[in-house]
């Protein structure tokens, strides 16, 4: 039988150094979209901007519901006025004409000027309109941002679909290619992957996935065994941000079994030895308790510790 060779601690520590590069440079990429806002308040925000794909998949989304929505309403209507013979299909081609008017023009309008300020595609990809200024969404920018569609893609479309007959109709046909080439690729020579629609409403859309809240682990009763638990400073600067919230997952969400091998990891890298009737899961939130604490005092003075590998202070 082969012998099982041992984990090569080099290489394991470079495989670390690797990985939490890639986190550090993740975590740079996902700052660059970060925008400060100051609100009319005086309360400053950073919101996170969307991307362009998530805009143009939040648009085809919609767009895909836009053309649903019609055919539905039209073969509704076609359905309700067959009965009446020629006179019914007049009535029902008029009605019909005017669900797709307003399906088309006031789609948009009608979801993003209500409180969510989210059409279904935007928030299917945690997306939402808001204003650039910090202040409130107003109807007008709402109004304005969504009228301007019609010259970004809808008209573009028609000229795109006309027929060619002669060179004046294929002329036109290129420049309707160029405009929508123009409008289309617009968001993504911005900085904050505007539209001109946003530009001239004065908004922006960004990043706000749901967010479901968890009980603060630190907010739970002690166990009666973790009371007595005390670490020093040496002990606690061991570990940095990452693995707090390493942490936090294994003990939110973990098996008994992952606890006791997190617990016996911490205890061999903080030089600590387990006592008796020293129970693991007290331990695990005796020592988070104390990290988070200890964090957050180093952060007061200007010192952030992003992990374990992290030993010079950072402002």
């Amino acid at each position: 039988m082969a012998r099982a060779v041992a984990p090569n601690p080099a290489d394991s520590r470079r495989e670390a150094l690797r990985r939490r590069e890639l986190r550090l440079k993740e975590r740079e990429r996902q700052a660059r979209r970060i925008r400060p806002l100051v609100t009319p308040e005086g309360t400053a925000l950073h919101l996170k901007i969307a991307t362009a794909s998530e805009r143009a998949g939040a648009f085809l989304l919609d767009f895909t519901l836009q053309i649903m929505l019609i055919i539905a309403s039209v073969w509704m209507i076609a359905l309700a006025f067959s009965s009446m013979g020629f006179r019914g299909w007049a009535i029902a081609q008029s009605l019909a004409m005017v669900i797709i008017f307003l399906i088309r023009n006031f789609y948009f309008i009608f979801f993003e000027i209500g409180r969510k300020a989210a059409t279904p595609g935007k928030r299917a990809l945690g997306l939402r309109v808001a204003a650039r200024n910090g202040g409130r969404l107003t109807a007008n920018a709402v109004l304005a941002r969504n009228f301007m569609r019609e010259l970004e893609v809808f008209l573009p479309l028609s000229l795109l679909l006309m027929t060619v007959e002669d060179e004046v109709s294929a002329l036109i046909r290129l420049l309707g290619v160029a405009w929508t080439a123009v409008f289309v690729l617009f968001p993504l020579f911005n900085r904050d992957k505007l539209r001109v629609g946003d530009l001239i409403a004065g908004t922006i859309v960004i990043h706000a996935p749901k967010v479901k809240l968890q009980k603060d682990i630190t907010s739970v009763a002690p166990t009666p065994s973790n009371s007595g638990f005390q670490f020093s400073d040496a002990e606690l600067d061991a570990y940095g941000i990452h693995e707090l919230h390493v942490l936090e997952d294994v003990l939110r969400q973990s098996t008994d079994e992952i606890k006791e091998r997190v617990a016996g990891r911490i205890r061999e890298k903080i030089a600590r030895d387990k006592q008796a009737n020293e129970d693991d899961l007290a331990f695990l939130e005796a020592y988070y308790a104390a990290l988070r604490a200890r964090l957050e005092q180093r952060m007061l003075f200007g010192e952030r510790k992003e992990d374990k590998f992290d030993t010079g202070p950072k402002a």
